[in-house]
């Protein structure tokens, strides 16, 4: 009797996986605590805004090296499936602490703009900006290619962090430099503008995630492309039902397909598993079950003429 499901672990992940974390928790380090050191030294608060949003970064990134190994790990008797749902449940929870980090980024802008801003110099705040756009763009790229690559909902999330972090710091310099150069209120509104920004970043995360933990079904054009598929594989007469859900990043695919009744139950299997294969392969799919069921023949309508015909025929 099999209790979990046949699992093949592909080597190349883990590896992808560990490269992804070591670079978002090394990097979030680093740049939350230059931020953090020059943000109080020079008592900019746009500096600020952005050294919370790094702080609420090194958070996530705790959160992710955590749930990925989770995530990683093969089925067993707890998890029959495979444990992908963790996944999207830790980019839900990064989703949150970006939520704090534009919370806490807004209300010490709320606070210095009511007591009129201040002037921040310029030195050590715009150099430090400029820094972590550049870090943070180099971020961005390697965790969105690597994402694509294993097809992953919370590298997705962390990317696009990634370069709302870069757009923020591009705001803050603006901020600091305003602040100096035109008027102080400039560096709270442009605290203002991380803030809002960060929320708005932190809402798509979450909305993404939520649709992979709460069994939303795959576009109208990958069920398009799947039910091509089916219908290419030889012996496959009609498509008549694929029903989808996302479990974790990946979708499960449940399929009914009909095929000549008359086959024998080998060649039917074989078609099941030619199916199988097709739609597996693609990269949206972890898994898909397949039944199979004879093709029904409608048999033609009624002629009461014709049956008329006949009966006279046999003398009734």
């Amino acid at each position: 009797m099999q209790w979990v499901r046949d699992y093949q672990p592909d080597p190349d992940r883990p590896r992808l996986y560990r490269r992804a974390m070591i670079i978002t928790l090394v990097g979030n380090v680093l740049l939350a605590v230059s931020k953090g050191l020059v943000a109080h030294f020079s008592g900019s608060v746009a500096l600020y805004a952005d050294a919370a949003n790094s702080a609420s970064d090194v958070l996530y990134s705790l959160l992710m090296v955590l749930g990925l190994w989770v995530a990683q790990q093969p089925p067993d008797l707890s998890h029959p499936q495979g444990h992908a749902r963790f996944e999207p449940l830790v980019g839900l929870m990064v989703s949150f602490a970006m939520a704090f980090a534009g919370y806490e980024a807004g209300r010490a802008a709320v606070e210095r703009f009511m007591v009129g801003g201040l002037a921040v110099a310029p030195g050590w705040p715009t150099a430090v900006l400029l820094f972590s756009a550049a870090v943070k763009w180099g971020m961005y790229a390697v965790i969105r290619r690597i994402g694509r690559q294993l097809a992953s909902p919370t590298l997705d999330v962390t990317a696009r962090d990634n370069l709302s972090d870069v757009l923020t710091s591009a705001a803050a310099f603006v901020g600091t430099l305003g602040s100096a150069w035109v008027h102080p209120l400039l560096d709270p509104i442009a605290g203002l503008l991380v803030a809002a920004w960060i929320l708005r970043a932190a809402f798509g995360a979450a909305r993404e995630n939520l649709k992979y933990l709460t069994g939303a079904g795959a576009s109208q054009e990958l069920r398009d492309e799947i039910v091509a598929l089916v219908s290419a594989v030889p012996g496959v007469q009609r498509v008549h039902q694929v029903l989808t859900e996302y479990v974790g990043p990946q979708l499960v695919a449940d399929l009914h397909v009909n095929v000549d009744g008359d086959l024998t139950l080998n060649a039917a299997h074989r078609i099941s598993d030619a199916v199988q294969q097709a739609v597996e392969a693609l990269d949206e799919v972890e898994r898909a079950y397949v039944h199979i069921e004879p093709c029904v023949v409608e048999p033609p309508p009624f002629d009461p003429e014709a049956a008329g015909g006949l009966s006279s025929q046999n003398g009734v």
